[in-house]
């Protein structure tokens, strides 16, 4: 999604070019270019694919809509495993309109947990819930911590169900260094991402991550904070930008890979 202006061809060469080693793809472009020729392409280019995002949106409260909720997470479980992922990135969804509990959107989440846990073990899968910062509860996601978020995963096995932990959702709560901890004591880090934190947010504040290094987070303090919880897998950088999206995909890409030596290695 950092260079989502690229074409998923174009994509794979440059990150082959950069010495980029995987990459985290989110499904819209994948179903775009194809399920099967995006599987095969990756895998012809020795590429590994990180992370598949997104799956999620579990609390509507219509009976009908959380039966299609819960069948396209299937789909997003079945086209990870095709992909060759082993994560399946949770983005699990604001209030239903005209709703004002959070307690129970919470609780339906665990409730299509319960579900797709299982179905996504069978398929070697595993759920990572991602906690998105409080300025989204409203409208994308109810869970805004990663205490939230560890409440919820370890009401089931960590080999169904864990976290994402992203700097940017996380970055302003001085509980969420333990919970990093908590999360790696059971097994429960799932998947790493960087985008650093700038202001003024853009309107609507959705693509406002910022290039890392340009803003108010130090990447490496939570890199290590990751890496003490035992942490070893990939690391993955998500920006969602229209100034980084207006630019040639493959510069920005460039950009990001040598951001990413100069404020973690």
């Amino acid at each position: 999604m950092t260079v989502k202006q690229l074409s998923m061809p174009e994509l794979v060469d440059t990150c082959l070019e950069l010495g980029v080693p995987g990459v985290g793809l989110w499904r819209e472009p994948v179903q775009t270019y194809g399920l099967e020729p995006t599987a095969k392409l990756i895998r012809d280019a020795g590429l590994t694919v990180t992370t598949l995002c997104r799956g999620g949106f579990f609390t509507a409260i219509d009976p009908a809509e959380r039966a299609k909720a819960l069948d396209d997470n299937r789909r997003a479980v079945e086209e990870a495993a095709t992909l060759g992922t082993e994560v399946l990135v949770l983005v699990s969804g604001g209030l239903p309109p005209g709703s004002k509990d959070l307690h129970g959107a919470r609780e339906r989440i665990a409730d299509a947990l319960s579900v797709l846990g299982p179905y996504a073990e069978q398929h070697g899968v595993r759920l990572a819930i991602e906690p998105l910062h409080p300025m989204y509860a409203a409208d994308r996601c109810v869970v805004s911590t990663l205490t939230q978020a560890l409440d919820l995963a370890e009401r089931f096995p960590a080999h169904q169900v864990g976290v994402t932990v992203d700097t940017y959702h996380i970055w302003w709560d001085d509980q969420a260094p333990a919970q990093i901890a908590r999360a790696g004591a059971s097994g429960r880090i799932h998947t790493f991402q960087l985008a650093d934190w700038t202001t003024p947010l853009p309107e609507g504040v959705l693509n406002g991550r910022g290039q890392i290094g340009d803003g108010a987070i130090d990447m490496r303090e939570w890199q290590a904070y990751v890496e003490q919880a035992g942490y070893t897998g990939p690391i993955e950088v998500e920006l969602f930008n229209d100034g980084l999206w207006a630019r040639d995909g493959r510069e920005v890409l460039a950009e990001t890979a040598e951001r990413f030596v100069q404020h973690t290695l």
